[in-house]
């Protein structure tokens, strides 16, 4: 028995192989495809699969304008945040953040479900994402993806 071929293979910068990856959000509820996206982006369903290395897709995600929230999560989710200074504290709610960007809200989602480390900052600059069916990555041509087929 040939003990090499049991060794684990550990991916690295120089034997990831990433593709650029098209998503359609048209019908999509915000969570399970913000779920979805950041497995993507992290290389999870890929084989060669290495926790502390970028070797996810790359993703661009279209209609982002045309996402569902689920139950009264338009007017309940609130997103907070602070300017820094005392009683500085800002909430928004979901409808009134998506009627400022739609793509903000799809971003935000995603980018809590990624480490908060260097190497989620990392994924992050992976994922594009427009409001509407035009992008700016048809150089790159991605493959258009049905997230329903994924786990």
């Amino acid at each position: 028995m040939d003990t090499l071929s049991y060794k684990t293979i550990s991916a690295n910068k120089s034997t990831v192989n990433k593709q650029w990856v098209l998503v359609d959000a048209e019908g999509q509820t915000l969570g399970r495809l913000s779920s979805k996206v950041a497995k993507l982006l992290r290389g999870k369903y890929k084989p060669n699969y290495t926790p502390h290395v970028d070797c996810g897709d790359n993703v661009v995600i279209i209609n982002a304008d045309k996402i569902n929230l689920s139950g009264k999560k338009w007017d309940a989710k609130e997103y907070i945040r602070h300017t820094g200074y005392p009683g500085g504290q800002r909430k928004i709610n979901a409808t009134d953040l998506f009627k400022k960007d739609p793509t903000r809200l799809l971003e935000k989602s995603i980018k809590g479900m990624l480490p908060k480390t260097k190497l989620g900052a990392d994924l992050f600059r992976n994922l594009k994402v427009y409001a509407g069916t035009e992008h700016n990555q048809e150089a790159q041509k991605p493959t258009a993806i049905n997230l329903n087929d994924l786990k």
